[in-house]
Order: structure tokens, then C-alpha cells, then sequence
């Protein structure tokens, strides 16, 4: 399959758009189908505002992220469909990709912890539960494999020293 290129504008459009959309207005319209535990005449207590640094953090780690993407495909993005997964045409290795092979897996999670607490919402709990059953045994293995069959030696190498998500890395030199 001949890979596709996908502009730069494009991205910055899906970003501008589909990160908003998934990580605060899904959890915001999920939080309005339950019960919002710790606020009082529909305004957040205190303890559900501490929930807001979580939130902050994670889309931190997102635009980290998003930055890094960008460096990384000063051209657009080539994307390349393996039998797996497709994949673009850089691995990276830098920035939150040093700690961890999912930083967006993390900042997302991060931003759906912080709206469970913020909102007090069972709702988002459960959606979270569910999203992380989906994306942790099935969707982060075909990604993995995706990437080994596009980058061989190197993806290997890579994931032999940055952890999956967060721990100690085992870097050489």
C-alpha cells in the first residue's frame, strides 16, 4: 500500500480540534449523565478544583507531545501501513519519548483521572475503565508492532531501554 502524507495544517486542525473534543468536552458531557460527587449548586468544591492539576498536567505532557510530532516531520507526516498498525515515518526517541514509549497514553490518562475527580463522576470512571481495558492489551500492542515492523533493529533497541509507560530507563551511555 503506497504510504500517505498527511499535511501539516491538517494535524494542527485535528489537534485543535479532536484533543479538545476527547479529552474535555467527552468527559464534560459524560459527567452530565450521573451524579457529580463534591459539588454544591452546580459548582465544584474544593477538593474536586485540586483534581485541576492533574488535568493540567497531563495536557502538559499531550502538547509535549504534539510538539515533539511536529519537530520530528518539518514536511507532513508519511504515514506507512504495516500489517499491524500504521505508522509514521520517524521513531522518536526524545523528549517524553525518552521516559516513556506512551507519553500520550500517560497525559491522556492523567486528564481523564483529574476529570473523574474534578467532575466527582462515576461516568467518566467507568468510561476510563473502558478505554483503558481497550487501549492497554489491544491497542498498544498492535501500535508496538506496527512500529517493529517498520523499524526493526532500532524500535527493539528502543524498547528494550524506555519502559512502556513510566519507570526506571535502562538507557546505556
Amino acid at each position: 500500500m503506497k504510504p500517505l502524507r498527511l499535511p501539516r495544517w491538517l494535524a494542527i486542525i485535528l489537534d485543535v480540534i479532536m484533543l479538545p473534543l476527547a479529552h474535555a468536552v467527552a468527559p464534560w458531557a459524560l459527567s452530565r449523565l450521573g451524579p457529580r460527587f463534591g459539588w454544591h449548586d452546580d459548582f465544584p468544591g474544593p477538593w474536586n478544583l485540586l483534581a485541576i492539576i492533574p488535568v493540567a498536567a497531563g495536557f502538559a505532557v499531550i502538547l509535549w507531545c504534539v510538539y515533539v510530532h511536529f519537530a520530528a516531520a518539518p514536511r507532513g507526516w508519511l504515514i506507512e501501513t504495516t500489517p499491524h498498525y500504521p505508522t509514521p515515518s520517524y521513531l522518536l526517541t526524545r523528549g517524553p519519548y525518552s521516559y516513556s514509549r506512551n507519553p500520550i497514553y500517560i497525559g491522556a490518562g492523567l486528564v481523564w483521572l483529574g476529570w473523574i475527580g474534578f467532575y466527582g463522576s462515576r461516568v467518566i470512571l467507568i468510561a476510563f475503565t473502558l478505554l483503558s481495558v481497550i487501549a492497554g492489551p489491544i491497542i498498544l500492542p498492535r501500535e508496538e508492532r506496527g512500529l517493529e515492523a517498520r523499524f526493526g533493529d532500532d524500535w527493539r533497541a528502543y524498547a528494550r531501554t524506555v519502559p512502556r509507560f513510566l519507570g526506571h530507563s535502562r538507557r546505556i551511555g
